[in-house]
């Protein structure tokens, strides 16, 4: 297994890094944080024209035949920059669960929609227990299958015309696809850089993807870690730039030698916690034996190590991450919301303790 990204797919992150430095400012992020339901649409079109939501797809699906590896750094950029669009929820999330779950047939009917960015796909699963249990039940009606309950907190909800949801059914946990019988009501998030919203299903008609969910949590798990360590670059580039501007004492804070230790500190944790991811997105694209472990062990250690990221971050800016008018605090939202998404890090240490028969 080759353990680095290919040099085209470092140059689309370098691409994609100017391209939302210049269109995806802080102040039009803040733009969308006033409203709870509320996304760039204005961005998604960019995005869209620009072929970025085609680019894991097939060709007759509407795609540019890469694959999930070729958005693996996209999607740190698009973290890095707190865009507000549904990317990871339509994209690597609905999008790839399709794909690799589906059969031809559906990829056809749905694939080709989200690609163009015409249709937006978003990833409904935690019920009442979290990323750790599904409740909701399928219920056959003749040679249908229907959906009633809630999904909590689904991530771009207020956004999506279309949500992969799962489900149990006959005993065993699927995903099923929702187009119609469903009601969204946004909610205010802790992260306010991204919609979430409460779905409610009542007699749903639900379509069944064939394929194990197992592979699909696999690299939701590892897209959440690369997103994650895309934020947590953000907060370290901005910690080190505030050392260089802040003076005190008559000199830059980042000449002091504890300042440098925290820099320090936060390079290290960032430098292993891409490593464990780049690992983790290889063995989950790849369906590897140690697949699983190497996502829960990505984001077990992600988790951990980009929320102390962050909390350097702030105790290095000092009071002034904890005004509104600074983005830390934005930054630090999104990390700590990414931590709890798909398990948060004891849930996934649980897991390779279980693998490991600790």
């Amino acid at each position: 297994m080759d353990l680095d990204f290919s040099e085209a797919q470092y140059e689309l992150a370098a691409e994609a890094r100017r391209f939302l430095e210049k269109q995806c400012t802080p102040a039009h992020v803040r733009e969308h944080i006033d409203d709870p339901a509320a996304w760039s649409r204005a961005l998604w079109k960019q995005m869209a024209d620009l072929g970025w939501m085609g680019l894991p797809f097939a060709e007759e699906h509407g795609g540019l035949g890469m694959g999930f590896l070729d958005i693996v750094l996209l999607l740190g950029e698009l973290g890095r920059s707190l865009a507000p669009v549904p990317y990871f929820s339509s994209v690597a999330q609905a999008g790839t669960a399709i794909d690799r779950a589906g059969s031809d047939a559906q990829r056809a009917r749905w694939l080709p929609g989200i690609a163009s960015g015409d249709r937006i796909g978003a990833f409904a699963y935690a019920d009442e227990h979290g990323f750790s249990d599904v409740s909701m039940e399928a219920a056959r009606d003749g040679d249908i299958w229907r959906l009633s309950g809630i999904k909590r907190v689904v991530l771009d909800a207020p956004a999506a015309d279309l949500f992969v949801v799962a489900a149990n059914a006959d005993g065993a946990e699927r995903l099923f696809v929702v187009e119609d019988g469903f009601e969204v009501t946004p909610r205010a998030g802790f992260d306010l850089t991204r919609p979430v919203g409460d779905v409610a299903f009542d007699g749903a008609r639900a379509e069944p993807l064939d394929g194990a969910p197992a592979a699909v949590y696999r690299l939701i798990v590892a897209g959440t870690c690369a997103e994650m360590i895309g934020v947590a670059g953000a907060v370290l580039d901005m910690t080190v730039a505030y050392s260089k501007d802040r003076v005190q004492f008559g000199r830059p804070i980042g000449s002091f030698q504890a300042i440098k230790h925290h820099c320090a500190q936060m390079a290290t944790l960032l430098d292993a916690s891409t490593a464990a991811t780049a690992y983790g997105c290889l063995a989950a694209d790849a369906d590897s034996e140690d697949a699983q472990i190497a996502v829960s062990a990505a984001k077990s250690y992600a988790s951990d190590a980009c929320g102390e990221i962050a909390a350097i971050g702030i105790q290095v800016h000092g009071g002034i991450a904890y005004t509104w008018e600074h983005d830390m605090h934005l930054y630090a939202r999104r990390i700590k919301t990414l931590q709890a998404y798909a398990a948060d890090a004891h849930w996934h240490r649980e897991v390779i303790a279980q693998l490991a028969d600790l």
